[in-house]
């Protein structure tokens, strides 16, 4: 019940930022710009989100390996969908991370190695987020003028720096083994899946190859905008994107909405307004994008309830 109620008040916050947003613009700009959209520029947004999602799997499966676990492409990849599927009815990425983490670590009964993946997983991704928005920052800091940006790219680098010193560094690690083993078995559960990772540090070639992976996701997400901002008929320096598309791809991975809707929203429109972008094309973009999420996530649902019969005998075959 409590889960139900959490999801319907996320669901009300999301509702009502769109709605603040939507009275703040005007509908018949948003309608007349999607209906003259450049169709071939779209198609190459969509292309782009499925090189994502293909990046994103391959990243996944070189850490599982990389812990040990040897697993089928079909299975990684069913989880991969409901992982993504998942994503678009929770408050951020966990959620989906968590369903794909319990499809996968129930089938092939290794559920902590499963999870210290995921974790890797999302650490990658966040890092390289965090490299791409500092180095547009470095390369373009002359035209950003809103010092918000500055303290909203600090409180990430810091969150990312807390999070790498708990996660690898020795004197963190065993003060955080001492706390966790306070609270019984589950503080135990949790002190040995941060050992699984703390041990990944000696893995330097898994983790810089998937670095580099996570880089070319986190390059491709500000070229999506850019291209959708063209496809709009509008033209923006791109510099602006690398800089602006980390931080609102941040703020929406907050769990305080579905799927970030609202949160994304509001922060594209927030930020690229201060760079000349009106309020209309900035929201467009969002929610043009989302809409490719949305219809790749359901997509990724499908896969996986089509295929139920064939991964039940994959499962028994592992058992």
């Amino acid at each position: 019940m409590r889960k139900l109620i959490s999801l319907l008040i996320r669901m009300c916050i999301s509702a009502g930022i769109l709605f603040f947003l939507l009275k703040r613009v005007e509908m018949n700009k948003i309608i007349d710009a999607v209906l003259h959209i450049n169709k071939p520029i779209l198609i190459q947004v969509f292309l782009l989100y499925l090189l994502i999602y293909f990046v994103g799997f391959l990243r996944w499966k070189m850490l599982l390996i990389g812990l040990g676990l040897n697993v089928s492409n079909f299975l990684i990849f069913r989880s991969f969908c409901i992982g993504y599927f998942a994503n678009l009815f929770f408050p951020s990425t966990i959620g989906g991370d968590l369903i794909r983490g319990i499809d996968l670590g129930l089938r092939i009964h290794n559920p902590r190695r499963v999870a210290a993946s995921i974790i890797l997983d999302r650490i990658s991704g966040y890092s390289a987020l965090v490299c791409i928005c500092l180095i547009a920052i470095i390369i373009g800091r002359q035209v950003i003028t809103d010092m918000s940006v500055f303290l909203v790219v600090g409180v990430i680098l810091a969150f990312l720096g807390g999070i790498l010193a708990i996660l690898f560094n020795k004197f963190f690690f065993s003060k955080c083994v001492k706390l966790l083993r306070f609270f019984g078995s589950i503080g135990q559960t949790l002190s040995n899946l941060h050992y699984e990772i703390y041990n990944f540090r000696n893995r330097r070639k898994i983790i810089i190859r998937n670095f580099v992976y996570s880089l070319v996701i986190q390059s491709i997400l500000p070229l999506i905008f850019y291209l959708i901002t063209l496809a709009l008929g509008v033209n923006i320096r791109l510099i602006y994107f690398f800089i602006l598309v980390p931080i609102v791809t941040a703020i929406s991975a907050l769990p305080f909405s579905v799927a970030g809707l609202g949160l994304r929203e509001a922060g594209s429109m927030y930020f690229f307004t201060q760079v000349g972008m009106s309020g209309e094309v900035a929201l467009t973009v969002s929610l043009l994008s989302f809409t490719i999420i949305f219809l790749l996530g359901l997509s990724g649902g499908a896969i996986y309830v089509f295929t139920f019969p064939y991964r039940r005998l994959q499962c028994n075959q592992t058992d």
